[in-house]
């Protein structure tokens, strides 16, 4: 089986008068991307239907998610129409509709594309504005108060901007370990017939479960792993490096009883909130954007936590990195471009 990996562009301005100053790489699609070769030699056609239509290539696209495991909830056909040369299809996974796409070779299918053809005003993609100082006080004004706050950043684990933002949380505990304390991941998703689901399907949805009972179970080891994932994906290789007793990890996957009851209760807090995109900031119950403090970067995440404190502790002090931390998966900490990308998966 041969895997490609789509790689999304998004253009970065910096204003409307001047000429195209980068293209920034926004996230690598690591799922739901297959490249498909000949029956010969072993390999397998994905579908191997050269001039059908457009409907029953859709179709055919749909029924090879059911049928790879790509979705552990059946997925329907609702449309499908044409749109820059490609067939866009919409899938209905459960209560969810999803927009993806089959090049009309019947040979590519990937679930999420840019258009390029938008600045960020117009798509939210890439901004290059940062918030001024008085912006900046404004915002840790209105967030409210406590003696003992959380931040909660809701994510799933395959998409590249909850990934970001786990990048940038886990650089916030690596420079200020006392901020552990103050900071939760929590991740989106629900729970049909006994089994966890995701918004990217079934690998997701482990992988999701995975770092939950991590968090539960092991939190020592929770943010050794995660700054171990970020870099590859490698889930198993990054269980052994940082020591994750495998046995009660899949004891706790494995049983309804632990697994699945802290995954509800995740879930339950999505409900809650009307959590909708990956990744979302929480603050002492209320929503906050990272872009009114900086970006998705460790300063800026500092900053929401310690302005949520009813007496800021001397961690608060502290100037962390203020670089935008790279999206997806990632040997480094900072992303190529400076600017701040306001991304996510929806």
């Amino acid at each position: 089986m041969h895997f490609v990996f789509i790689i999304m562009f998004n253009l970065n301005f910096l204003n409307k008068n001047t000429a195209l100053l980068a293209i920034a790489v926004v996230g690598i699609i690591v799922i739901g991307v297959l490249v498909f070769a000949n029956n010969s030699g072993g390999n397998f056609s994905f579908f191997g239907i050269f001039g059908s239509s457009n409907n029953e290539i859709a179709q055919k696209a749909v029924d090879y998610i059911n049928n790879n495991g790509l979705s552990s909830t059946p997925a329907s056909l609702v449309s499908f129409s044409e749109e820059s040369g490609l067939i866009k299809i919409k899938i209905k996974i459960g209560p969810n509709e999803f927009d993806s796409y089959v090049t009309k070779d019947g040979k590519l299918l990937f679930p999420q594309v840019i258009d390029m053809s938008q600045n960020s005003e117009d798509s939210g993609g890439v901004s290059n504005t940062q918030p001024t100082e008085e912006q900046k006080q404004q915002a840790a004004a209105a967030i409210q108060k406590n003696d003992n706050p959380t931040l909660e950043a809701y994510i799933v684990s395959l998409c590249p901007y909850g990934v970001q933002m786990q990048r940038v949380m886990a650089e916030v505990v690596k420079t200020q370990p006392l901020l552990a304390d103050y900071l939760k991941v929590r991740y989106m998703g629900s729970i049909v017939n006994g089994v966890v689901t995701a918004m990217h399907g079934e690998a997701e949805a482990k992988e999701n479960l995975r770092q939950i009972c991590i968090r539960e179970e092991q939190s020592a080891k929770f943010w050794n792993y995660i700054s171990c994932y970020i870099k590859a994906g490698n889930a198993e290789g990054c269980e052994k490096s940082t020591g994750v007793n495998s046995s009660k990890l899949s004891s706790c996957i494995s049983d309804p009883n632990k697994g699945l009851v802290y995954a509800k209760k995740d879930f339950d807090l999505n409900d809650k909130y009307d959590i909708t995109g990956s990744p979302t900031l929480i603050v002492n119950g209320d929503s906050v954007s990272e872009f009114n403090f900086g970006g998705r970067s460790a300063e800026a995440i500092k900053s929401i936590i310690c302005a949520a404190f009813n007496s800021q502790p001397d961690f608060c002090s502290a100037q962390l990195n203020t670089a935008q931390a790279a999206a997806s998966f990632s040997e480094n900490y900072a992303a190529s471009s400076g600017s701040a990308s306001a991304a996510n998966c929806e």
